[in-house]
C-alpha cells in the first residue's frame, strides 16, 4: 500500500451526529470520526446505532474517515 492511501477496515456506529456524520468504535477500540460517502448520502442509506460499516481512515488523521458502505449482517 502507498503512504498516501486510506485503508478499509470495519467499524460499528456508536453515535449519530448532525450533517451525516457518525462516531465510529474500530475492532481494537479507537474511536473514528467518519461521514457518509457520496452513494451513500445520494441512495438516502440510514445508518442507526449497532450497524456495521466499512469505513477508509484519513492517512494524515487517523481519528477521520469516510463510510464506503454497510455490512450486511
Amino acid at each position: 500500500m502507498a503512504s498516501g492511501e486510506a485503508q478499509a477496515e470495519e467499524a460499528e456506529v456508536i453515535e449519530l451526529l448532525p450533517n451525516a456524520t457518525f462516531r465510529l468504535r474500530l475492532a481494537n477500540e479507537d474511536r473514528v470520526l467518519a461521514h457518509a460517502a457520496g452513494a451513500s448520502k445520494a441512495n438516502f442509506v440510514r445508518l442507526r446505532l449497532g450497524d456495521r460499516v466499512k469505513v477508509e481512515r484519513s492517512p494524515h488523521d487517523r481519528t477521520r474517515g469516510r463510510i464506503t458502505g454497510l455490512i450486511a449482517e
